[in-house]
């Protein structure tokens, strides 16, 4: 099979303490898997907390319901066309698990490994203004350090328009609203902004792949 023929691989990696980035995660894949020729795979980060710290923090169950998707390494990442990752915001940035495992692919860096591969990352903070657009931004770093083509969320995506109810998505990346206690759950819109986001990314990579 040629280079033309073959799939072309997306991975979408992400931390999900409630679950609340996991079904973003989700979404992304199912939009990407709607591009012909995409094989597109859910991977997490592995947890760095203890149980005593995660079940202190109510987030126990959540990780144990979590066990079904496997854990990513960075070896993987070499294979893909097209990463998307998918983090909580900390304080304006990526969480601790994603920011550590990332701290690990020096070696994919010193290789080039990732140049030229599509990368695209998605977020959730718990207030509307809680550092979504600057999550992905500082993520962006990272991944034009690699030497990858960053990917957002554009506006033909006209959710991210909407005024009339609270919505994360902007063009940096799709993003949810979990709430100050994760009682929020990701929207219709925001779900539509993250599978939008996974069909225009795998789309790009299907393209750079061939």
């Amino acid at each position: 099979m040629g280079d033309a023929e073959r799939a072309t691989k997306v991975l979408v990696v992400f931390y999900s303490m409630y679950g609340h980035v996991r079904r973003m995660a989700e979404a992304v894949a199912e939009g990407a898997r709607e591009v012909a020729g995409v094989e597109a795979a859910l991977r997490r980060v592995p947890e760095t907390l203890p149980e005593a710290v995660l079940q202190s923090m109510g987030a126990l169950e959540a990780q144990r319901a979590m066990a079904d998707v496997a854990v990513c390494t960075v070896e993987e990442l070499a294979a893909a066309d097209a990463i998307f990752f998918g983090t909580p915001t900390r304080y304006g940035n990526m969480c601790g698990q994603m920011r550590q495992f990332l701290d690990a692919t020096g070696g994919l860096w010193m290789q080039g490994a990732l140049v030229g591969k599509v990368g695209s990352v998605f977020a959730s903070s718990a207030t509307q203004h809680g550092g979504q657009e600057s999550t992905i931004l500082s993520f962006h770093t990272t991944l034009l350090h690699h030497g990858m083509v960053v990917v957002g969320l554009p506006y033909a995506f006209a959710g991210q328009m909407r005024i009339d109810e609270i919505t994360g998505c902007s063009p940096y990346g799709a993003s949810t609203i979990a709430g100050g206690k994760g009682e929020r759950q990701p929207s219709a819109n925001e779900l539509a902004g993250a599978r939008f986001q996974g069909r225009h990314a795998a789309a790009i990579a299907r393209k750079l792949a061939r």
